[in-house]
């Protein structure tokens, strides 16, 4: 007990190092992509905040499998270094024994991303969707900039010459668009710019001023007025930041929990299952008509298939449309697919990644900080383009889902178990058998 608490004492800095140093990455690309969304519209800070903190969610993810093996191999590298694997080693402890504490805690860590990929990851992923939904259909804060035409009220354009520090504006010309059958061209030596009570409305205050009125059907009809004080209302739309209600946008696979994702993959194959029920249909009938012994093809071999639809204009045109629907639903049951196998893969890859880090931290002896972070670089990038290239071949059914997003795991699991292997004996036990036989 004393010495699994001594080697988990080695894995908490740097677990907590590794993992906040990727979400930091990650949360800088975020930013340097999404500054322009969130900066200049007028949003208050802590919704700002609030958009940054739903986005943490997936970097979690992304950040933990890291973490582990940073850890461990920073902790059993410095052990290795500081000889103490091979004190404990001599007194007939060995190494899977001393991996093991570390093991459950990896198992509990899976545990826990499994939890937070299905419970947590959803819920922030579509709250998230519609909070920058929200935020892209709102309009940057008014305001107008001396010497420059604003268009950021409909139907309205609006020119100031000049402005003070007190806010008032200098020569300003307003262009009224609103009435298809009439223009109307204001002109004030002064004037004001403020928000209703509850933001509905921007109220133009100005004075000592003129009105041009010009109907554009019938030319000859034009109205001069001159003001003292004039006020213009002009509805604000969508300058006040204003939420979706619950339920307004339907989730995606990502937004969904394996549940609710199954359900979908059911119906989905549900309806692919009809379709299929139709193709056959629709082949029996033509090979009746042909002959009775005619064999029927494949309709999971696409080119036995067109071979075979190929002998029939009609028969081609009636099994093209339900192949196509029958193509949509297959290829979306087969996402559904694969993001429920990647809710387990991902959590999978914390708990296998501390086979990878403990041997090798003691094969390399090396804890410093550059060698760690170098090696966990490499598998972590190893693992992740695994995992992109599996989804991508997954969702294009060149691979089925199992393989696609299991593949990466299996590789680390198979180099995992060889290096404990070889950390544990100092050599491999099947090769070292195999040599002496030579």
């Amino acid at each position: 007990m004393l010495l699994a608490r001594y080697i988990l004492r080695f894995h908490i800095g740097p677990f907590l190092f590794g993992t906040l140093t990727v979400m930091f990455i990650f949360l800088m690309q975020f930013l340097i992509i999404n500054i322009d969304k969130l900066l200049g519209k007028g949003l208050e800070p802590l919704l700002i905040v609030q958009v940054i903190a739903y986005s943490l969610a997936w970097m979690v993810v992304l950040a933990v499998p890291m973490g582990v093996l940073f850890s461990t191999l920073m902790a059993f590298g410095n052990m290795s270094a500081a000889q103490e694997i091979t004190i404990v080693k001599s007194t007939g402890i060995s190494l899977v024994k001393m991996m093991l504490p570390v093991i459950l805690c990896g198992a509990g860590i899976f545990y826990g991303m499994y939890r937070f990929n299905n419970d947590v990851l959803p819920d922030t992923n579509h709250a998230f969707k519609v909070l920058m939904q929200d935020i892209q259909r709102k309009k940057p804060t008014f305001a107008i900039e001396p010497g420059q035409f604003s268009t950021q009220l409909e139907g309205f354009t609006i020119l100031s010459r000049k402005t003070d520090s007190t806010g008032t504006l200098y020569g300003m010309t307003v262009y009224d668009y609103q009435n298809p059958s009439r223009t109307n061209v204001l002109t004030a030596d002064t004037g004001k710019v403020r928000f209703s009570s509850d933001y509905s409305k921007i109220i133009l205050d100005l004075s000592s001023g003129e009105i041009h009125q010009v109907n554009k059907i019938n030319r000859g009809d034009y109205r001069h007025i001159t003001f003292s004080r004039h006020q213009v209302v002009i509805a604000a739309r969508d300058f006040l930041f204003e939420r979706s209600e619950n339920g307004v946008f339907s989730r995606g696979d990502r937004e969904m929990n394996i549940a609710a994702m199954e359900e979908q993959r059911n119906a989905a194959l549900v309806n692919k299952n009809r379709f299929d029920s139709l193709i056959r249909h629709e082949l029996q009938l033509f090979a009746n008509e042909k002959n009775k012994s005619l064999a029927l093809p494949s309709i999971d071999n696409e080119q036995e298939l067109r071979a075979f639809i190929a002998q029939s204009d009609g028969l081609r045109s009636a099994v093209d449309s339900y192949l196509f629907q029958r193509d949509s639903y297959r290829n979306q049951a087969n996402q559904y697919e694969v993001e429920i196998h990647k809710k387990y893969a991902i959590p999978m890859a914390c708990f296998l990644l501390v086979f990878i880090g403990a041997p090798l931290g003691v094969v390399t002896r090396r804890g410093n900080f550059g060698v760690s972070a170098a090696i966990s670089l490499g598998f972590y990038i190893f693992y992740w383009a695994m995992l992109i290239m599996g989804e991508k071949l997954a969702d294009r059914n060149h691979v089925s889902p199992a393989v696609g997003m299991w593949g990466g795991n299996a590789i680390i699991a198979i180099v995992g178990i060889i290096l404990t292997l070889r950390a544990n004996y100092e050599s491999l036990p099947l090769l070292a058998l195999l040599w002496k036989k030579k």
